[in-house]
């Protein structure tokens, strides 16, 4: 069986190309995040990596937090329409109910997507995962009347949060390739 130490080990042995493609999924269209902490290892366990990766973030410019933000699709709408939605998201929507929404339910949705983005210039972001589809419109509700900056990084957090499910779905599955690799 694979133990932790031995999976940090691997990360921590990847080429810097090699973890990029492994783990620059974890935050939406943007590698560059896996990029600039593949030179911060090793990482003794998968949250050191997870807070390392964080701390890039917050370490980045707001403009490039922003276009991470903006890499994010709008919640509800594009499923099915948006080729470049990825396969996480689509799932993590789904797993909201967000693929299954009554008329009535679609029109809310849009009317808050469309508001926020003209408040803010950027999808709503929120960890689905951890929500499902009452909360997620309360919280649009709640959140369009933050200023642009408190908006900025509560969006952030939300991404560290969407990051971390999605590192620890990476990690079971290098677990699971390695116990069954010859």
């Amino acid at each position: 069986m694979t133990t932790p130490s031995v999976t940090m080990n691997r990360v921590n042995a990847m080429a810097p190309a090699d973890f990029v493609a492994t783990f620059g999924h974890l935050f939406e269209h943007s590698p560059w995040v896996a990029e600039r902490a593949a030179a911060l290892r090793p990482f003794a366990t998968p949250d050191a990596m997870l807070l390392a990766m964080t701390g890039v973030l917050d370490r980045a410019a707001d403009d490039e937090k922003l276009a991470l933000v903006r890499a994010h699709p709008e919640l509800a709408r594009r499923a099915g329409l948006d080729p470049t939605l990825t396969q996480a998201s689509a799932s993590e929507q789904a797993s909201a109910g967000l693929d299954r929404l009554t008329p009535d339910e679609y029109a809310r949705f849009n009317r808050l997507n469309d508001a926020y983005a003209a408040r803010f210039a950027m999808p709503f972001v929120i960890c689905v995962r951890l929500s499902d589809k009452d909360v997620i419109l309360s919280e649009m509700e709640r959140r369009v009347a933050h200023t642009p900056q408190a908006e900025l990084q509560a969006a952030i957090v939300e991404i560290g949060k969407i990051a971390g499910l999605r590192l620890a779905d990476t990690f079971k599955t290098l677990a699971e390739n390695a116990e069954n690799a010859p």
